[in-house]
């Protein structure tokens, strides 16, 4: 039998995972990996929170559920296997008054049926212990929820696939694939097509992954509309202020956590993000624009349906993009003692979010094969927790033929 070849679009954690689990799996196979930056993990994967998500929030039954539970588990056991920081900090998320309560208990009941571990429900006295400087009438705790580098992981993915004889080309922006018979061909931006022929490909291109699958003959939707989250270091002096996560209970009506504080692997404490709509996909520094991704959703008729349903939640998180003193205030409901305390900007975060036409946020991650060609649609927070069960999700039940 002649060996397998596969084309991987996306240097990102997911792809990099994807075609280390092809090595994996099949150690004869020829996996070539596709991607258009200098290096590997120089978007979403470095531009995170860093956590390593617990499985609390999501629909029991649903693969976001199912794969961030298997996630946990696959990469605390690569970080212990290749020395990587993998530190189990702990989260609370807080109610500060009686309406949240009912929010709070779905959470609750959602993570039992996840079978997340140790979690439990705390009064405001417990929560002291846990958090001594935070408020709240009840909180969920989450000891094991955990905090990682995902650039440090994706780059030792990368390593580890070049080891095992895969191949990683950089500088490559992939702008179609092309199926022809048994045959894939890459057809790279600059025109080239990449000298032979693939058995399969897999796109993992998170916020091109629209693009690039409607040009390779899927579907127009779900489209990405990209949300920034910027974050902030906190001043050096008040740190220890907080000693693992801090989050609030979400609005169901909105799909972001809100403002919360995170520990950072390198010891800093951060609070963010906010969440509001990006000027470009990939501006990172939010001192650019592309013309063509804002005129991309100004004139998606979705976007129009989804921004008028959350015109409080918009202007809420409009002052938190204009004024850093209400950002730092907003988190400090949970933390009186870090009212005042200085910030600096850290990393900014470009979430590649999935909208159908209707203005309704796609949830569940969105794997979608087409012939032999897979591509992922959506797979937005927690996406880096579950790179790597995404990854065998896809190789052992999605990929066809194998």
């Amino acid at each position: 039998m002649s060996k397998k070849r596969y084309a991987v679009i996306g240097g990102g954690i997911n792809g990099l995972s994807v075609a280390r689990q092809l090595l994996l799996d099949d150690p004869d196979a020829s996996v070539t990996v596709f991607e258009k930056e200098t290096a590997v993990a120089q978007h979403q994967s470095s531009h995170n929170s860093g956590v390593v998500h617990a499985g609390l929030y999501y629909e029991p039954g649903g693969l976001k559920a199912r794969l961030c539970r298997r996630g946990v588990e696959l990469v605390r056991n690569y970080c212990l296997e290749h020395a990587i920081p993998y530190d189990e900090c702990g989260k609370v998320v807080v109610a500060l008054g009686e309406e949240e309560l009912p929010r709070l208990d779905a959470i609750y009941k959602k993570s039992l049926d996840n079978k997340v571990p140790g979690v439990r429900l705390v009064g405001a006295e417990e929560l002291r212990e846990i958090e001594p400087n935070c408020i709240g009438i009840r909180a969920l705790h989450s000891p094991h929820t955990a905090i990682v580098s995902y650039g440090q992981i994706a780059r030792r993915i990368a390593q580890e696939i070049e080891e095992k004889g895969g191949s990683i080309r950089l500088n490559a922006p992939v702008s179609r694939l092309v199926e022809r018979g048994s045959q894939i061909h890459v057809e790279l931006e600059s025109g080239e097509v990449h000298p032979g022929h693939f058995d399969f490909a897999i796109a993992c291109s998170g916020l091109q992954s629209d693009r690039l699958a409607q040009r390779s003959g899927d579907g127009a939707t779900p489209k990405i509309v990209p949300f920034f989250g910027q974050y902030y270091v906190i001043d050096e002096a008040f740190k220890s202020h907080v000693k693992g996560l801090i989050y609030p209970v979400p609005d169901p009506r909105f799909p972001f956590l809100g403002v919360h504080f995170t520990k950072r692997i390198d010891g800093q404490m951060t609070i963010g993000p906010n969440a509001f709509i990006s000027l470009g996909r990939e501006n990172y520094d939010g001192k650019r624009f592309s013309a063509r991704d804002i005129a991309d959703f100004l004139t998606y008729g979705g976007f129009w349906k989804f921004a008028s349903r959350n015109v409080p939640a918009t202007l809420r998180e409009l002052k938190t993009v204009l004024s850093e003193s209400v950002f730092v205030r907003e988190a400090a409901r949970y933390v009186p003692s870090l009212s005042e305390v200085g910030v600096t900007p850290a990393v900014r975060g470009i979430r590649a979010q999935a909208m159908q036409g209707d203005g309704s946020l796609v949830d569940d991650f969105v794997i979608r094969r087409q012939g032999n060609i897979t591509h992922i649609r959506n797979a937005p927070s927690p996406g880096a927790t579950s790179s790597m069960a995404i990854a065998e999700y896809i190789v052992r039940e999605v990929i066809p033929g194998r």
